[in-house]
This record gives structure tokens, sequence and C-alpha cells, in this order.
């Protein structure tokens, strides 16, 4: 039995995990049979948006861990816990708080920021060889993790020229995909797919989802 790492960032699109993203993951390794782990960093989300209006809720503060337990349903612990020697793989979904909470390239692009804890985990990775899967906006986490490691990971997140040459800054090699492919980079075993940054349907999303589920625990 495949053991998988699934790292959350809060929940909601706007602020934390995409919600459709994390809980297909969780579907398609929980059919598989694999054994989940979900984790997330223990610290203030960035800041929380209203999901009915998109704005920010000013004077209001939530934490990453506390917004991912309602998606994990309170199975979950702290990032800094993980123990990579007990896992096989790592998964990371989708959703702004990738890029807000796990790293901060919604607000600084490639000159960003990454979560300690965070990167720590993609190196670490790396170096014993386990296998990373990133979905929609979380490949910019890996390549910003991987940045001055000389890796130069070959990553999608669908086909958008803006975060293509964001990848690029940051000396990843974006590969553009269709919303149901996955890109595999066989040297540093990670797996891609773009799911919502392409859309437009979550069953268009299921499908890669399910796709990189099954190749991460091929090679893991």
């Amino acid at each position: 039995m495949k053991k998988v790492g699934v790292i959350l960032a809060g929940c909601g699109v706007y602020d934390g995990s995409e919600i459709h993203e994390a809980v297909l993951t969780l579907l398609y390794l929980d059919q598989a049979g694999a054994e989940i782990h979900c984790f997330a960093p223990d610290k203030d989300q960035l800041h929380v948006v209203n999901h009915l209006t998109g704005q920010p809720v000013e004077g209001d503060k939530r934490n990453v861990l506390v917004e991912s337990a309602r998606i994990a349903r309170g199975e979950i612990r702290p990032l800094s816990d993980m123990k990579l020697d007990q896992l096989d793989a790592v998964i990371f979904p989708g959703g702004f708080g990738a890029a807000k909470n796990l790293c901060t390239f919604a607000v600084d692009g490639p000159a960003c920021e990454i979560d300690p804890h965070v990167i720590g985990v993609i190196a670490d990775a790396i170096a014993k060889k386990k296998t990373i899967g990133a979905i929609c906006i979380s490949p910019v986490v890996v390549a910003r993790a991987l940045k001055d490691s000389g890796a130069s990971p070959e990553l999608t997140i669908g086909q958008d020229p803006g975060t293509n040459e964001a990848l690029t800054a940051l000396r990843a090699k974006p590969v553009n995909a269709k919303v149901d492919d996955i890109v595999v980079d066989q040297k540093h075993k990670i797996v891609t797919t773009p799911a919502y940054m392409l859309g437009p349907r979550i069953s268009n999303v299921a499908a890669g989802i399910e796709k990189l589920v099954m190749k991460v625990l091929e090679i893991a």
C-alpha cells in the first residue's frame, strides 16, 4: 500500500485549497487503496476572502491548518510534523492558497518567498526520490522550491503565457497541456496537471486529477 501525503493550504479556492481539487485527490487516492495523510502549515492565512463576493474580509484572520481540517474531516497534522521517510509521495492540490499561504507567488510573482516547511518537504522529496504531484497553480510552489537547486523541472499549469513566463523565471520548463492531460518529469518524479487553471467543468478537472493520482502511485 502506497502512503501519500496531501498538503493543503486552507479551505476555499480564493484563499485556500481548491475544494474540488483536494476532494478529488483524496477520492482517487482512496479508490486506489492508498494510505492518505493530510498536512498543512500551522500559521495564519495571507487573508480571508468572502467566497460569495470574491472580496477580502477586512480584519478577519484564519489559520491554514484549522481551515484545512474542514476538508480533511479533522484528520490532519501540521506540516512541520511530516516525516517524509514514512511516505512514498506527496501531492499539492491547487487553489489560491498554494500561491498565498504555501508561497507568496500571488503577491510577488517569481520573486516570491516560500514557507520553510514547504521548501523543506519538496527539497527532501527530490533528494530521496519521492514522487511529487502538483495540481493547478501549485506547480509554481514546486518551481520556487527548486529554483536554486539546478533541477529545472518540467511542469504544466496549462497554457497561460504569463504563468509560463513566471515558471521560466523560476528556472522551470513549462509545458503546455490540456485540462485532462498530465506532464511527467521522469527524472525528478514530478507529475503535474492544469485542473482549474483551465477547467471549466469539474468533470474535465476530475479526468486530469485521476490521471495524476494514478501516475503518482505508479512511479512512487
